[in-house]
């Protein structure tokens, strides 16, 4: 009877023994037990002792443990579930090195520091850094090169332009080989400077205005409107990228579209809105849209009123703008108000300006049509 009593108790202690090993088992599974270690070379490749190993989990956890005299450590009783640690390695209080390690449940993670090899690797990496600093610098020096000789062969074919203005148009054809040689110069050193810069050096939208430039000299204007509105897509912020854009749009016939880049650039500058407005009421002038020029000549004589050349320009389209009525037997007309205002203004800022002369006749003509101009009208005839 002793003898089954006490089987029966030893079976009961393990049948209640067992579950609870069980359940053990499965909790430490659950939360998972990790461990991370390694060993750290000095920069010798020599084991490095009492360096101190921090060890941070992302839930804020911290260990710390340092380098034995072989250089290696170990961390056990690290919770592993996929959790993020970050590693540093501390030398007299300062970190030498740092990253971060995921550790997986239950599992290890070897984290070695060798300095020796991080310095060559580091020593590589700048000098791949200062070879590729030297190969930016070179092409840097090539675009630099392309685009003064550019800008050089550009002022002088401005130059040559000028001089070409000033003569009679029977006369300039001598000049017009030159300019065509100086500008084409111009545009090859620039189309040189853009491929040196490359698509992401921050100087390309200069370059690009710069070949706008020299694209509109040469008379090249769609491909000048393309240089300009590559210029304006890198720096959308330009004003005067619109205002040359809405002049050589303005020289291929799309009013509409110059008139919305000289907008722009108004809208993006109000300081220098003036010369906007201005070459919008000349391109309106030059394309016989007279009418159309008052109001942006308006505009810039309102903001630059000491500009006599817009005041000339602002007159002859208030004229062109005039219209007639027949009242009685007289044909009268009916003059745009501030016509005669705006010819005074230009010969008061420009008495012997290239206008003056148009401007004392545009006076006299208004001065004589103030009084009407007598029309005949034949009576009807009686049935």
């Amino acid at each position: 009877m002793k003898r089954a009593w006490r089987g029966w108790i030893v079976l009961g202690v393990a049948l209640v023994l067992g579950p609870v090993a069980a359940w053990l088992g499965a909790g430490a599974a659950a939360q998972g037990i990790g461990r991370i270690y390694g060993q750290v070379l000095d920069r010798e490749g020599k084991p490095f002792p009492d360096v101190t190993v921090v060890i941070q989990s992302d839930m804020g956890q911290t260990w710390e443990v340092k380098t034995d005299k072989n250089g290696r450590y170990s961390q056990s009783g690290l919770k592993g579930a996929n959790t993020i640690y970050t590693i540093k390695f501390k030398v007299k209080d300062q970190v030498i090195w740092e990253e971060k390690r995921r550790l997986e449940s239950a599992g290890e993670e070897k984290v070695d520091l060798n300095i020796k090899e991080k310095i060559a690797k580091q020593g590589a990496a700048n000098i791949e850094e200062e070879k590729k600093r030297e190969e930016e610098a070179k092409k840097f020096e090539g675009m630099k090169t392309h685009f003064e000789a550019g800008r050089a062969a550009l002022d002088q074919a401005k130059l040559i332009r000028n001089e070409m203005m000033r003569l009679p148009a029977d006369q300039r054809s001598s000049m017009q080989q030159k300019l065509t040689e100086t500008s084409a110069t111009a545009v090859t050193e620039f189309q040189a400077a853009e491929q040196a810069a490359g698509p992401a050096d921050p100087n390309r939208h200069i370059v690009l205005a710069k070949l706008g430039e020299a694209y509109e000299t040469a008379g090249r204007n769609e491909e000048a409107s393309v240089a300009y509105q590559k210029a304006i897509d890198l720096k959308p912020d330009e004003a005067g990228y619109y205002n040359n854009l809405g002049n050589s749009l303005a020289k291929l016939g799309k009013i509409p579209e110059a008139m919305a880049s000289y907008e722009k650039s108004a809208a993006l500058d109000p300081a220098n809105a003036a010369n906007a407005w201005r070459n919008a009421g000349i391109v309106l002038y030059n394309a016989n849209k007279l009418k159309e020029a008052i109001v942006p000549l308006e505009k810039a004589v309102a903001l630059d009123p000491k500009n006599a050349d817009s005041w000339y320009l602002l007159g002859a389209s208030r004229l062109a703008a005039m219209e007639t009525k027949q009242v009685g037997d007289k044909l009268t007309f009916v003059v745009q108000p501030g016509t005669v205002e705006a010819y005074q203004k230009y010969l008061e800022l420009a008495p012997t300006g290239r206008f003056a002369a148009d401007a004392k006749a545009a006076l006299a003509s208004l001065e004589q049509l103030g009084f009407g101009v007598q029309t005949k009208v034949k009576p009807r005839t009686k049935k």
